[in-house]
Protein backbone atom coordinates (compact mmCIF):
# COMPACT_ATOMS: atom_id res chain seq x y z
CA UNK A 1 0.00 0.00 0.00
CA UNK A 2 1.51 3.49 -0.81
CA UNK A 3 1.53 6.50 1.47
CA UNK A 4 -0.66 8.75 0.75
CA UNK A 5 1.26 12.70 0.84
CA UNK A 6 1.02 15.98 -0.88
CA UNK A 7 3.28 14.88 -3.58
CA UNK A 8 1.18 12.00 -4.66
CA UNK A 9 -1.11 12.77 -7.34
CA UNK A 10 -4.09 11.08 -8.83
CA UNK A 11 -4.08 10.94 -12.53
CA UNK A 12 -7.23 8.60 -13.04
CA UNK A 13 -8.94 11.83 -15.06
CA UNK A 14 -5.82 10.85 -17.91
CA UNK A 15 -7.41 8.15 -20.18
CA UNK A 16 -4.45 6.40 -21.81
CA UNK A 17 -4.96 8.51 -25.00
CA UNK A 18 -2.01 10.16 -26.00
CA UNK A 19 -2.63 14.17 -25.47
CA UNK A 20 -4.72 14.23 -22.63
CA UNK A 21 -4.02 17.00 -20.34
CA UNK A 22 -4.18 17.58 -16.64
CA UNK A 23 -2.95 21.16 -14.46
CA UNK A 24 -1.49 21.25 -11.64
CA UNK A 25 -0.90 24.45 -9.79
CA UNK A 26 -0.60 23.54 -5.69
CA UNK A 27 1.39 24.42 -2.69
CA UNK A 28 3.15 21.42 -0.83
CA UNK A 29 5.00 21.69 2.63
CA UNK A 30 8.76 20.31 1.57
CA UNK A 31 9.76 16.99 2.24
CA UNK A 32 12.72 16.38 4.61
CA UNK A 33 16.18 16.12 3.58
CA UNK A 34 15.54 18.49 0.44
CA UNK A 35 18.74 19.45 -0.14
CA UNK A 36 22.85 18.94 0.35
CA UNK A 37 24.76 19.41 3.32
CA UNK A 38 25.36 23.52 2.99
CA UNK A 39 22.49 24.70 0.99
CA UNK A 40 18.46 23.32 0.67
CA UNK A 41 14.75 23.51 1.10
CA UNK A 42 13.57 23.78 4.90
CA UNK A 43 11.09 20.52 6.10
CA UNK A 44 7.58 21.93 5.43
CA UNK A 45 8.25 24.96 3.69
CA UNK A 46 5.78 25.76 0.92
CA UNK A 47 7.05 25.13 -2.95
CA UNK A 48 4.73 26.12 -5.53
CA UNK A 49 4.23 23.78 -8.31
CA UNK A 50 3.22 24.71 -11.52
CA UNK A 51 3.23 21.28 -13.55
CA UNK A 52 1.12 20.08 -16.68
CA UNK A 53 0.85 15.96 -16.86
CA UNK A 54 -0.36 14.70 -20.42
CA UNK A 55 -0.43 11.33 -21.11
CA UNK A 56 2.13 9.55 -23.72
CA UNK A 57 2.55 6.30 -25.12
CA UNK A 58 4.29 4.79 -22.58
CA UNK A 59 3.08 6.54 -19.59
CA UNK A 60 2.60 10.12 -17.73
CA UNK A 61 5.28 13.06 -18.86
CA UNK A 62 5.31 15.69 -15.79
CA UNK A 63 7.00 18.73 -16.89
CA UNK A 64 6.43 22.14 -15.41
CA UNK A 65 8.57 24.25 -12.11
CA UNK A 66 8.79 24.28 -8.47
CA UNK A 67 9.86 27.29 -6.74
CA UNK A 68 11.37 26.65 -3.05
CA UNK A 69 12.50 29.60 -0.57
CA UNK A 70 16.02 27.64 -0.05
CA UNK A 71 18.53 28.31 3.18
CA UNK A 72 22.09 28.02 3.31
CA UNK A 73 25.69 28.83 4.38
CA UNK A 74 27.47 30.27 2.49
CA UNK A 75 31.08 27.83 2.29
CA UNK A 76 33.51 31.33 2.39
CA UNK A 77 32.63 33.09 5.06
CA UNK A 78 30.34 30.88 6.77
CA UNK A 79 27.20 33.34 6.95
CA UNK A 80 23.57 31.98 6.25
CA UNK A 81 21.45 33.41 3.07
CA UNK A 82 18.53 31.81 1.98
CA UNK A 83 17.03 33.20 -1.38
CA UNK A 84 14.10 32.03 -4.10
CA UNK A 85 14.50 29.73 -6.83
CA UNK A 86 12.53 28.06 -9.74
CA UNK A 87 13.33 24.81 -10.58
CA UNK A 88 12.66 22.88 -14.04
CA UNK A 89 10.53 19.51 -14.07
CA UNK A 90 10.59 16.83 -16.36
CA UNK A 91 9.48 13.12 -15.31
CA UNK A 92 8.00 10.38 -17.19
CA UNK A 93 5.98 7.82 -15.39
CA UNK A 94 5.62 4.36 -17.04
CA UNK A 95 2.50 2.94 -16.72
CA UNK A 96 2.87 -0.75 -15.16
CA UNK A 97 4.18 -3.61 -17.03
CA UNK A 98 6.87 -1.38 -19.01
CA UNK A 99 9.92 -2.91 -18.99
CA UNK A 100 13.17 -0.05 -17.87
CA UNK A 101 16.07 0.78 -16.20
CA UNK A 102 15.79 0.59 -12.70
CA UNK A 103 15.92 4.31 -12.39
CA UNK A 104 12.75 4.25 -13.88
CA UNK A 105 9.30 5.92 -11.79
CA UNK A 106 5.73 4.48 -12.83
CA UNK A 107 2.05 4.87 -12.30
CA UNK A 108 0.94 2.86 -9.27
CA UNK A 109 -2.59 2.61 -8.63
CA UNK A 110 -3.84 5.43 -10.96
CA UNK A 111 -1.08 7.83 -8.48
CA UNK A 112 2.35 9.45 -9.23
CA UNK A 113 4.80 9.81 -6.43
CA UNK A 114 6.29 13.66 -7.47
CA UNK A 115 8.97 13.27 -4.42
CA UNK A 116 11.52 11.33 -6.47
CA UNK A 117 10.82 14.02 -9.12
CA UNK A 118 11.15 16.95 -6.78
CA UNK A 119 14.30 15.70 -5.20
CA UNK A 120 16.14 15.28 -8.95
CA UNK A 121 14.64 18.71 -9.94
CA UNK A 122 15.67 20.75 -6.62
CA UNK A 123 18.93 18.58 -5.24
CA UNK A 124 20.85 18.19 -8.64
CA UNK A 125 20.84 21.94 -9.50
CA UNK A 126 22.12 22.99 -5.83
CA UNK A 127 24.99 24.85 -6.06
CA UNK A 128 27.97 22.31 -4.41
CA UNK A 129 29.95 24.96 -2.64
CA UNK A 130 27.32 27.67 -2.64
CA UNK A 131 28.05 31.61 -1.54
CA UNK A 132 26.10 34.63 0.23
CA UNK A 133 27.36 36.90 -2.71
CA UNK A 134 28.61 36.57 -6.25
CA UNK A 135 31.98 37.80 -5.02
CA UNK A 136 32.30 36.63 -1.43
CA UNK A 137 35.61 37.96 0.26
CA UNK A 138 35.86 35.18 3.33
CA UNK A 139 37.27 35.25 6.34
CA UNK A 140 40.87 36.55 7.45
CA UNK A 141 43.17 33.30 7.59
CA UNK A 142 44.54 34.83 10.61
CA UNK A 143 42.10 35.96 12.62
CA UNK A 144 38.80 34.78 11.19
CA UNK A 145 37.46 38.53 10.36
CA UNK A 146 35.04 38.35 7.51
CA UNK A 147 36.38 40.18 4.64
CA UNK A 148 32.70 41.19 3.46
CA UNK A 149 32.84 43.59 5.98
CA UNK A 150 35.81 45.49 5.12
CA UNK A 151 37.93 43.67 2.02
CA UNK A 152 40.67 45.71 2.55
CA UNK A 153 41.41 44.49 6.39
CA UNK A 154 44.60 43.00 7.10
CA UNK A 155 47.92 42.55 9.73
CA UNK A 156 50.19 44.57 8.29
CA UNK A 157 50.13 47.10 10.98
CA UNK A 158 50.37 44.79 13.76
CA UNK A 159 52.99 44.75 16.02
CA UNK A 160 55.19 42.20 15.96
CA UNK A 161 56.49 40.11 19.00
CA UNK A 162 59.87 41.08 20.63
CA UNK A 163 62.14 38.48 19.67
Amino acid sequence: MRKITELVLNTHELSRRAGELKQVRHTVGAPADLGVEMVGVLENSPIELDLTLQSAGDGILVTGTAKAHLNGSCVRCLNTFEYDASFNITQLYYYPGRETDEDAHYVVDDQIDLDPALREAIVLELPINPLCLPQCYGLCCECGFNLNENPEHNHRDTPTAAR
